[in-house]
């Protein structure tokens, strides 16, 4: 396999483009809309798969659809929650996970992917919400990630779920397509 069909099979969508500079209203408007529609979306691609489709890994090495949802619940979680600490604290340390480590769990690794999606849907609703109800200034606030070294402001971790949620349901719908299940 070359280095291009590889980097398109774990980006799918192309990689996540951090900007300086708040989104216009118009661009928050899409991206509260991305994170709004995605839990139905998922939703949507998983209902009516097969066990053995939703044991495939998207790509060699890569998770199975049904870890790929039980990671989305998890990331997104912890993601809303870093994003009320940002904005209730000045500038707090987040706590990072093991995204590996925990698609390992036998809760990740159960093909009944429906928890996760009720989690997402929850989660997304509230989520969007929240970010719906912040002023632009209030979009700067930010959580410090010690791992990476980064500061994520809040308009940034809308935008970055955003894609973040495209970019595994493109990895469904791919897999999809190259499975012939659609």
């Amino acid at each position: 396999m070359s280095t291009n069909d590889l980097f398109s099979l774990r980006y799918p969508i192309g990689k996540f483009e951090w900007t300086t500079n708040q989104p216009s209203s118009k661009e928050k408007k899409e991206v509260l809309s991305v994170l709004k529609n995605f839990p139905a979306l998922i939703q949507q691609e998983v209902e009516g798969l097969k066990e053995s489709e939703l044991k495939t890994p998207y790509r060699e090495g890569g998770w199975t659809i049904a870890q790929v949802v039980h990671h989305l619940a998890d990331s997104h979680s912890h993601a809303y929650l870093r994003s009320k600490h940002a904005f209730l604290e000045l500038t707090p340390k987040i706590k990072d996970y093991t995204e590996s480590e925990w698609a390992k769990l036998e809760d990740a690794l159960s093909t009944d992917v429906s928890p996760s999606i009720l989690m997402l849907k929850g989660i997304h609703q509230r989520w969007v919400a929240f970010f719906e109800s912040l002023s632009e200034s209030e979009f700067e606030q930010e959580y410090h990630h010690p791992e990476r070294s980064k500061k994520y402001p809040l308009y940034i971790v809308m935008k970055l779920y955003a894609w973040h949620s495209m970019h595994h349901l493109e990895h469904i719908r791919s897999l999809k397509k190259r499975l012939g299940v659609e």
